[in-house]
């Protein structure tokens, strides 16, 4: 049973016993003393497509719901609808895009480390590795010397996701970005 600090985008919780995805995590810092840090999710039921709002505490506890997890890769987007494949069996797996709604950014073909969660044989949802390496597609020139500075500057990458980089980085570089809150971590190795 995960607490609230343990959410994560794509994780599957029981609620009143229908399976709903996390779509969007925000954590809210107290404002005075002694307060507890709150975390506003925002759910997708999956069988009925409606959204549902929730506020916990960091210490609240709450159901996964009971899914198969399976490793898939990316496979490729037939236009409505991204393909995963199961690392196992090679079956595969159909998600469209409001169901990967703040994920797909993070999806590049051929992505591995992503687990499926499977409920009856249907694919509910994916939850995404820590980190992924994209290459900088578009940013302004670099900066020689200034990577003693904390100075950042836009970067666009190939899956249209703009992230905040260091001045010092450069067009084709590869960089590390972090799934759960969209930033950049480093040069990739």
């Amino acid at each position: 049973m995960p607490k609230a600090t343990d959410l994560k985008r794509g994780m599957i919780i029981d609620i009143n016993d229908v399976p709903h995805a996390i779509k969007q995590l925000e954590a809210r810092s107290p404002s005075s003393r002694g307060a507890g840090t709150a975390y506003k999710v925002r759910y997708t039921n999956l069988k009925t497509g409606q959204k549902l709002d929730e506020v916990y505490k960091g210490d609240d506890f709450l159901k996964e719901a009971d899914c198969i997890q399976v490793k898939v890769q990316y496979s490729y987007n037939d236009g409505e609808s991204y393909v995963f494949m199961n690392m196992n069996d090679y079956s595969q797996y159909n998600l469209n895009d409001d169901d990967l709604e703040g994920q797909k950014e993070y999806i590049t073909e051929g992505l591995e480390g992503i687990t499926a969660l499977i409920m009856e044989d249907n694919i509910l949802g994916i939850e995404l590795p820590a980190s992924v390496d994209l290459e900088i597609i578009e940013t302004a020139p670099g900066i020689k010397g200034s990577s003693a500075t904390a100075r950042t500057k836009v970067a666009i990458l190939p899956t249209g996701l703009e992230v905040q980089v260091p001045e010092y980085l450069e067009t084709g570089e590869i960089i590390k970005i972090n799934t759960t809150t969209g930033k950049y971590m480093s040069r990739a190795s």
